[in-house]
């Protein structure tokens, strides 16, 4: 694994959002030397906001990708009321955000001293956690059942090249509780066979969200499952929604605290950046070749 290097953060970076009812807060994270770096872009699970996830986006960047996290209007921090014409489109408004930082990749790249001209705007991989790993999948073709208009649009993005996509929802329909249904409708029908773009699932096998699922773990390996050719899926034994804590250093929320789960995370995520990306392939074989069947205690990893 090549060696960490210094990186820097700048936020918030604010983007103009038209009818979004609110400006788009951006947050960058990228190594202080490099050139031709590629891009993650980064989606926060529900609630959260472009501060989370540092032991994912230090990581990253700390090896060579710039991350750009937003902070989407389902975040604490703006704490829309339940009644807010925006409630039901927050699914949508997540999409929209990350193909607005894409629209002004050049804004975003030139408000972080000393990065303009080193980053790679070919080179784009969607990643995110939990409600941010839907967020992800749609950049690449998941199609979403919009609850107000009955419709599947496509709202995939052709500059995004992979998707990165940890505990993440999986397939609606009797599977889902009453309580999905009632206060996450973008959940009630999801289809993941349009995805043709690779992708890497991270799913723990204790992750079994009784208040949105009746499916048990198993759900959240829906993405992969149900997914088209090409995807990888790393199971991790034992893990719960946070993934041993991928959320924040010491969070509130893990309720699996496990600093080896943290850096297998790391590890196998920025291997397959790396190879997803063209960058090197090196780190993502010995991966699958560490992770494959049940030998390693920690996890396993298998591709289609």
């Amino acid at each position: 694994m090549t060696t960490s290097t210094p990186i820097v953060s700048v936020k918030p970076i604010v983007l103009p959002a038209p009818g979004r009812g609110a400006e788009l807060p951006v947050r960058v994270s990228a190594p202080v030397t490099g050139a031709g770096l590629p891009i993650v872009l980064f989606a926060h699970g529900f609630g959260s906001n472009l501060d989370g996830y540092a032991p994912l986006v230090d990581h990253w960047a700390g090896h060579g990708f710039v991350v750009i996290q937003a902070t989407h209007l389902d975040s604490k921090r703006l704490a829309l009321a339940p009644d807010d014409p925006r409630s039901p489109g927050l699914w949508r408004h997540r999409v929209q955000d990350l193909k607005r930082v894409l629209d002004q990749l050049a804004t975003v790249e030139a408000a972080v001293p000393g990065l303009a001209g080193r980053v790679d705007h070919s080179r784009v991989v969607a990643a995110g956690h939990s409600f941010g790993g839907q967020t992800a999948g749609i950049l690449v073709g998941l199609r979403v059942v919009d609850p107000g208009t009955g419709t599947a649009e496509d709202l995939s993005d052709p500059r995004v090249l992979a998707s990165v996509q940890l505990a993440t929802a999986g397939r609606g329909g009797d599977g889902l509780t009453p309580f999905a249904h009632q206060h996450l409708p973008w959940l009630r029908d999801q289809d993941f066979s349009r995805i043709t773009a690779p992708g890497l699932v991270v799913a723990g096998d204790d992750d079994e969200l009784p208040l949105l699922s009746t499916r048990g773990a198993a759900w959240t390996t829906d993405p992969y499952t149900l997914g088209g050719a090409g995807r990888s899926l790393l199971t991790l034994f034992g893990g719960q929604h946070f993934l041993g804590g991928i959320s924040g250093y010491e969070a509130a929320e893990t309720t699996d605290e496990n600093p080896e789960r943290v850096a297998l995370v790391q590890r196998v995520t920025l291997a397959y950046l790396r190879h997803v990306t063209g960058v090197d392939s090196g780190d993502w074989d010995a991966a699958r070749t560490d992770l494959a069947g049940d030998a390693h205690p920690l996890g396993r990893l298998e591709s289609k």
